[in-house]
């Protein structure tokens, strides 16, 4: 009689579970612009700057934040000392403030020139929120990537070719001035977006939305359109087409119009009518998808 082989022992698996924030930036003092550069705007950086008790455990190195990296990396070691976070990437978990914070401190203890390695579910820790020192963002928006790059870099044919085909996914972006996280792009040669990341609440700001709706002042003048919204980070995305000329800083004054209305609107504070009822439903199911 065959004796029973006797399984081998293995150590248990370790399931890793993922923790899912729906307003990762919450708490920041330009929450819509973190949004606004994750989500609209293709090339553009902004410096940040770490709490000192950062600084003296891992260093003082200079560190900024760009909308996109080579490759869609996580964070990027320049060999001048210099570090670059990547706001849109391919792995992600469901906090991404959490996820920009292990790619921050992974950055600091990588030597400047190599690889940054950060996984994929980074797991508890700290979030950018107990990292930065909180403020406005001073963002700057670029026509080309060049800014990844340091000087020996550029002279990298292999680095040229791989900037040309990331310049070419650049669509001309102004962001306007009259609100915070307000952008006007340029997406076909004959039409452009004009797309604004709302502070308030989703719900506040989807009745709002609604009242306006009803009673016809959701427009940004004639030739415009509403073409829905989508949801960010727990914040919402209302996106208007427009008529391909004119450009940029000229919807400064229209979207100045909108933005009273629009907050005269958030004041309101009963229940919506049955007219707002029915064009709240339509905002809902006009909701889009931009990438």
């Amino acid at each position: 009689m065959s004796k029973r082989r006797k399984p081998r022992e293995t150590a248990p698996k370790t399931k890793v579970r993922d923790i899912f924030v729906a307003r990762p930036f919450e708490g920041m003092a330009d929450e819509p612009e973190w949004v606004a550069l994750r989500e609209l705007v293709p090339a553009a950086s902004a410096p940040l700057t770490l709490k000192p008790e950062i600084i003296e455990e891992y260093g003082d190195r200079p560190v900024t934040l760009s909308t996109v990296l080579p490759m869609a990396w996580p964070a990027m070691s320049r060999r001048d000392g210099q570090i670059f976070i990547g706001l849109q990437r391919h792995v992600q978990s469901g906090d991404v403030s959490r996820d920009l914070a292990v790619a921050i401190l992974n950055a600091l203890g990588t030597k400047p020139g190599d690889t940054v390695s950060v996984p994929a579910l980074p797991g508890q820790g700290p979030r950018l929120q107990d990292l930065l020192v909180d403020g406005p963002l001073d963002i700057t928006l670029y026509e080309s990537f060049e800014y990844w790059l340091d000087a020996d870099q550029m002279q990298d044919a292999n680095v040229k070719a791989s900037l040309e085909r990331a310049n070419a996914s650049i669509y001309p972006t102004v962001r306007l001035a009259v609100a915070k996280a307000a952008y006007w792009c340029r997406v076909a040669p004959d039409k452009g977006h004009v797309r604004w990341v709302l502070s308030d609440p989703e719900d506040r700001a989807l009745d709002a939305l609604a009242r306006l709706s009803a009673a016809g002042e959701l427009l940004l003048g004639e030739g415009t359109r509403f073409a829905g919204m989508f949801r960010a980070h727990g914040l919402l995305v209302p996106v208007w087409d427009v008529p391909g000329e004119p450009e940029g800083a000229d919807w400064e004054a229209p979207l100045a119009d909108f933005a009273k209305r629009y907050a005269d609107t958030l004041a309101i504070d009963e229940p919506l009518d049955a007219a707002g009822r029915r064009a709240k439903q339509g905002l809902i199911g006009r909701q889009l998808t931009l990438r």
